[in-house]
């Protein structure tokens, strides 16, 4: 009787569970490269293709149904099916796109925006002139993004320093050096522009699925290769080959990538002479194995290697105003040796348990070696220049008012290795999704500092700057002779981490129009242990929201707010104090987001334009105060401050010029800080005014001739101080920064013009171009030089100007 009652119960389920079945597919384009956001639909019945043009969608069982693929980029395509077996089916198809405009302008992708993210197309970046091409380039010309440092690729964002940003290769978080000083001994980004295929950049208030960042997140996917080719790269500043091809029966994607770097064009034009040739190397390869439709295996690994020799000989700085004009003359001896080896490797496992559910688990190692070796001394001479027209001298030193020498030593070694080993689930229907995720990460860091500097002028040894009262010449001076800085540390640290998260969205209509939401927590607990000293388990709890609406209007907008509470555990950086001290017990900063944003697409002059406003407020606390020297971060490891942010940002973008897309940004930032309850003043970053124009045009009568123009506006922030010195006695700005660069280029062949036969057949792409960097030679400065006087009592400080104009010429090829 039981086995009766079980039967009658399954009889519906079984014939309700065979009236659908799941139909599967990927959507590419006419380079074979998978199409993100791709709506398919039948009926009232419908979802989108993810990041790698999948998709899967409930269809019903042997009837004959109408699928309509469509996007707003590519051609739209009906195509009639009928699902005949109980196993479910393939449909995969190539769209064909309507317009050759850029993805930044045509997409609308309102997940995308609901998110907060900025899609940026591929092509911009490796069109984009600037010192650093890449991806890090052209976040500078995004409103709330700023660096003063054209020979480096870390970025400010809304008020952050360097160490508040997340970035994420393929899911993967990577990391920058740790003892990198100033821009030239920086060398290349992580991210190879050549292999990426998405980016996607979130500047606050974002999702709980990334990690414990104040600032901002970049999210960027290595694309997996559809045809064998080989791109080279060449110019004067260096070079890059990237090899890529699907491999046994395209189960196995290969793309590798090899860069070589020289700064010499860019050193060289500095104000310091000096026998110099900075060269950087990298290779990284990324691997993907398929091994059945539902499982994927995936290698990222990447070596780097930074060799910095630089030995000074002399420099001449002329700076003042010009009715008092100053000169500083440099002699120099020494040299300093730098290395700097980073190894990473990550794999991962993608696997796909049923039509909703997959699982990603991913284990990494990231080590980084670096060596610091110094030893240069200076003597200078500072004096007043002759300015009478009329005078033999003129233009020479007539009286100087400052002699004096000092001596810079070092003997710093780094060895930090990162051990990582995460799983992550996303479980999806048609409309909701589920993510979660947890990660243990291990850090083992040792570092040896052994630094110090003597300062002497006119004879006479400075001493430490708050140590002893010194009425030098007037009053001999009978204690000992010390450094006016000496560091020497010795430290081993291990923090061990472990975090996680949940989040879920969803996309409904309410009424006639279109609501996304998303809400999410993060869990993070860490421990510091080494110097003979153990911290308590500290854990932080960041809870995040997401609200965005597009509603039925007929103007093309939409309106969304994010925000929550966001956490950085300290890092090994954020650890070490001025003297290189460690303090474990040091606390999580934390700040609380609000960020409101519209994004309002429409047609101008017959051609699409898009608005995009975001005014945003940051309330800070538990902050770790510090100064910036050139890209260098000094803590004073202690959570003394607080602090807040807030401010606007608008961009414009769209095809100013027809077929070709172009954008203006505009920031206001305002970002003050309160140590020690002494009051508000400005923090380091504290950059109030950004403009930034990225424009390209082409010839009418020629349109393989094409012109690009990256211009960048930002009001000086405050800086140049010692690194001892007080931030409420020193709250000088520096010069605003101003800088164009300008690039022509001439595309003999590429995707929409091939040619049969001659030479030019060989190549699937091949361009050539020149580039002129600070096109209008400004004299732009990020640090000083402090001299010191014994005699006057005095400080002076002589601005360290950046890279003058340069020209250089480039040669692309793909095979």
């Amino acid at each position: 009787m039981k086995n009766i009652f079980l039967f009658l119960f399954l009889i519906p389920l079984f014939s309700f569970s065979q009236k659908t079945t799941i139909l599967k597919g990927t959507i590419k384009n006419k380079n074979k490269e998978p199409i993100e956001g791709v709506s398919i639909k039948y009926n009232k019945t419908g979802t989108t293709t993810d990041k790698n043009g999948r998709y899967s969608l409930k269809v019903p069982f042997k009837e004959e149904i109408t699928i309509v693929f469509s996007h707003i980029s590519y051609k739209t395509v009906s195509r009639k099916y009928t699902a005949k077996s109980r196993n479910g089916g393939r449909l995969s198809l190539t769209l064909i796109s309507k317009t050759e405009l850029l993805n930044e302008i045509v997409i609308k992708d309102n997940k995308k925006n609901a998110e907060g993210l900025k899609k940026i197309d591929i092509n911009v970046v490796k069109n984009v002139i600037g010192p650093n091409a890449g991806v890090e380039n052209i976040l500078m010309t995004l409103p709330g993004v700023s660096n003063n440092n054209e020979l480096s690729t870390q970025y400010n964002v809304r008020g952050g320093n360097f160490d508040e940003n997340l970035v994420y290769v393929n899911g993967i978080q990577v990391y920058r050096p740790f003892l990198i000083r100033s821009g030239q001994q920086e060398g290349l980004s992580f991210i190879n522009p050549n292999m990426v295929q998405n980016i996607n950049f979130s500047a606050g208030g974002f999702q709980a699925k990334y990690g414990d960042r104040l600032s901002s997140v970049l999210d960027i996917t290595y694309r997996k290769p559809k045809e064998v080719a080989t791109s080279i790269d060449v110019s004067l500043l260096g070079a890059s080959a990237t090899f890529e091809a699907p491999l046994i029966e395209d189960k196995l994607t290969s793309i590798s990538g090899f860069r070589y770097r020289d700064n010499s064009l860019f050193v060289n034009s500095k104000q310091i002479e000096t026998n110099f040739r900075p060269t950087f190397i990298d290779f990284q390869t990324y691997l993907s194995y398929s091994a059945s439709d539902y499982l994927r295996f995936n290698f990222l690994g990447n070596f780097s290697l930074n060799n910095y020799n630089y030995q000074p000989l002399s420099r001449r700085t002329r700076f003042g105003t010009v009715a008092n004009p100053l000169e500083l003359v440099v002699f120099y001896t020494g040299q300093e040796e730098d290395n700097y080896l980073t190894l990473f490797g990550a794999f991962s496992t993608e696997y796909e348990v049923n039509d909703y559910l997959t699982l990603t688990g991913t284990v990494s190692r990231y080590n980084t070696q670096e060596e610091e070796r110094f030893d240069i001394a200076a003597a200078y001479n500072l004096g007043e220049v002759d300015t009478d027209i009329g005078s033999e001298n003129f233009g020479d030193v007539e009286f100087s008012q400052g002699i004096g020498s000092q001596l810079n030593h070092a003997r710093n070694d780094l060895d930090a290795l990162f051990t990582n080993a995460e799983i992550k689930g996303n479980y999806k229907d048609d409309r909701m999704q589920l993510e979660f995720g947890v990660k243990y990460q291990k850090e083992d860091i040792r570092d040896r500092i052994r630094e110090w500097e003597i300062v002497d002028s006119l004879g006479f040894s400075i001493r430490p700057p708050g140590q002893v009262t010194n009425n030098q010449p007037y009053e001999p001076f009978e204690g000992p002779i010390t450094p006016f800085q000496n560091i020497r540390t010795e430290n081993s640290v291990q923090i061990n981490r472990i975090s996680g998260f949940v989040q879920f969205n969803e996309r409904l209509f309410w009424s006639e129009n279109e609501v996304w939401y998303n809400i999410g927590v993060r869990a993070h607990n860490w421990s510091v242990s080494g110097n003979g000293l153990n911290s308590k388990n500290q854990t932080i709890i960041s809870p995040r929201a997401q609200f965005a609406i597009k509603p039925n209007w007929e103007k093309d907008m939409l309106f969304r707010a994010s925000g929550g509470w966001y956490s950085q555990p300290p890092s090994y950086r954020e650890l070490r104090d001025f003297n290189g001290n460690i303090n474990v017990d040091l606390k999580a900063q934390k700040s609380i987001h609000l960020v409101l944003g519209m994004d309002y697409s429409f047609e101008m002059w017959e051609r699409p334009f898009k608005l995009t406003a975001e005014a945003y407020y940051k309330d800070l606390t538990n902050v770790n105060s510090y100064t910036i020297d050139n890209v260098r971060i000094r803590y004073r490891a202690n959570n003394n401050a607080t602090a807040y942010a807030n401010g606007i940002d608008l961009r414009l973008n769209g095809e100013f010029v027809p077929g070709s897309d172009s954008w203006i940004s505009l920031g206001y930032l305002k970002t003050e800080e309160n140590q020690d309850n002494r009051g508000n003043i400005s923090r380091p970053t504290d950059q109030r005014l950004k403009f930034g124009i990225l424009f390209q045009d082409y010839v009418p009568n020629l349109p393989n001739l094409k012109a690009y123009l990256n211009l960048v506006y930002n009001t000086g922030v405050p800086g140049g101080s010692p690194a001892y010195a007080d931030s409420y006695q020193f709250q000088q700005r520096l010069r605003d920064y101003k800088r164009a660069d300008i690039g022509v280029s001439y595309i003999f062949t590429d995707a929409n013009k091939r040619y049969t036969s001659g030479w030019l057949s060989k190549f699937k792409e091949l361009s050539a171009g020149l580039e002129l960097f600070n096109m209008f030679d400004i004299q732009n400065s990020i640090t000083n030089t402090w001299v010191r006087d014994v005699y006057s009592k005095r400080q002076y400080g002589i601005p360290n100007f950046m890279t003058g104009r340069i020209l250089n010429f480039k040669l692309a090829m793909k095979l």
